[in-house]
């Protein structure tokens, strides 16, 4: 069972407004990373998830998302996680981050996502991608018959009407036990598409999970260039004076205000029970822990590690990729950073994206740094422990992006 110590909440930073809020949710995302070698490491690693999750329960946070990651010493089935996390827990929201449809069977991960909420109570919210992942190294052991060019948003088309749960059929179905049923997918999540967040890097999929009616997730990557709006929302191009000058702070969240902006005004309801727009995005925050050099010393030193990709364009096929840079600093620089950022609207959820490879005594004085010194100034109100997402009032969780967007 993980400790965390007593939380006091400071009032609300006049800058929020009066009893404003700059976000609308917070909640945390782990890629519950395990130490390479004896297998016994990964029992540590994956039960040290469990007790991360339940300290960010315990701490007032709305969600909890596990990020799946495939060919790496970190989750690979972020649901299975979940379904044991849904154990140890009873009210945060449960966020997949996310699961990759291109590996998927639509109806058999309708199942699953089902089976996992009907077990949380609830609390589930789908994160999914169109992406695949390393398929060029994972398709020869993908089913014979499954084709690398079947369009993703088929998929998130079938993915979609199997989680309604649907009768699939008239006629009814015998079962073993002697009674007879109409056919569909069970168990089913009500009010499916309002659970459902897609990841946005691209265009295309900014624009479908708009008309859906589904939520958005933004990670730290965008993209400029031919069709890429994921997490940027403009265009650009290299090889001009403006394409090649440093990049700033700015460039990466006014871009990704203006995805936000495509978003917003793309949406359209699904019908009844819409909770309209949905949208999170991730960011990367280490609070400097003053009492301890030697941990301030590492993270400035992960900080410094990744700072030269913020810096310069990478190009990946026909778009510009940029980084957005990691929040590390003093809480009050951090404040300072994310009540500037254009995206935090009071409209818009948080989600603090752990770093890779850290102990869990690092996360939980991250996670509870943050809770105590940033969010309260950024004037979040806590999740009250007995209440579920819903009943608290909060975006119930988001996926993450589309592969590129789920780095941190």
């Amino acid at each position: 069972m993980s400790t965390t110590t007593p939380v006091t909440d400071s009032p609300p930073d006049p800058a929020t407004g009066a009893g404003g809020s700059l976000i609308s949710s917070a909640g945390i995302i782990t890629a519950a990373n395990y130490p390479d070698g004896d297998p016994a490491d990964r029992v540590r690693g994956l039960g040290a998830t469990l007790d991360l999750i339940v300290a960010a329960e315990e701490l007032g946070y709305d969600t909890a998302g596990v990020r799946q990651r495939q060919l790496e010493r970190g989750s690979s089935s972020a649901l299975t996680v979940l379904a044991a996390a849904s154990q140890r827990t009873t009210g945060i929201g449960l966020e997949t981050s996310v699961v990759p449809l291109g590996y998927e069977v639509p109806f058999r991960l309708a199942e699953d996502f089902a089976t996992v909420d009907a077990l949380s109570g609830g609390r589930v919210t789908v994160g999914i991608s169109t992406s695949a992942p390393h398929h060029e190294l994972l398709d020869h052991l993908n089913r014979p018959d499954h084709s690398p060019a079947t369009d993703p948003l088929e998929l998130l088309d079938r993915f979609l009407e199997a989680l309604r749960g649907a009768p699939l059929a008239d006629a009814l179905l015998p079962t073993p036990y002697g009674e007879l049923h109409p056919p569909a997918v069970l168990p089913s999540i009500p009010d499916a598409l309002s659970r459902v967040w897609l990841g946005a890097g691209s265009a295309r999929s900014v624009d479908r999970a708009a008309s859906l009616g589904l939520g958005v997730f933004l990670g730290n990557i965008g993209y400029l260039g031919t069709g890429g709006t994921g997490g940027t929302g403009s265009t650009g191009s290299t090889g001009t004076a403006e394409g090649d000058r440093p990049l700033l702070d700015s460039d990466f969240t006014d871009a990704q205000r203006a995805t936000v902006d495509r978003y917003l005004a793309g949406y359209r309801s699904p019908g009844p029970g819409d909770p309209g727009p949905r949208v999170a995005v991730e960011r990367v925050i280490v609070p400097l822990d003053p009492t301890s050099p030697g941990r301030s010393s590492r993270y400035r030193h992960f900080a410094q590690s990744r700072r030269d990709r913020t810096l310069v364009r990478h190009r990946r096929g026909d778009r510009t990729v940029i980084y957005q840079r990691d929040l590390v600093g003093s809480p009050e620089e951090i404040v300072d950073r994310l009540s500037s950022d254009p995206v935090f609207d009071g409209t818009t959820g948080l989600r603090l994206a752990l770093p890779y490879a850290l102990e869990l005594d690092d996360y939980l004085q991250i996670i509870t740094d943050v809770r105590e010194r940033v969010l309260p100034s950024l004037g979040w109100t806590p999740r009250s422990r007995t209440s579920s997402p819903s009943e608290a009032g909060t975006d119930p969780g988001t996926a993450a992006g589309e592969r590129e967007d789920a780095h941190v």
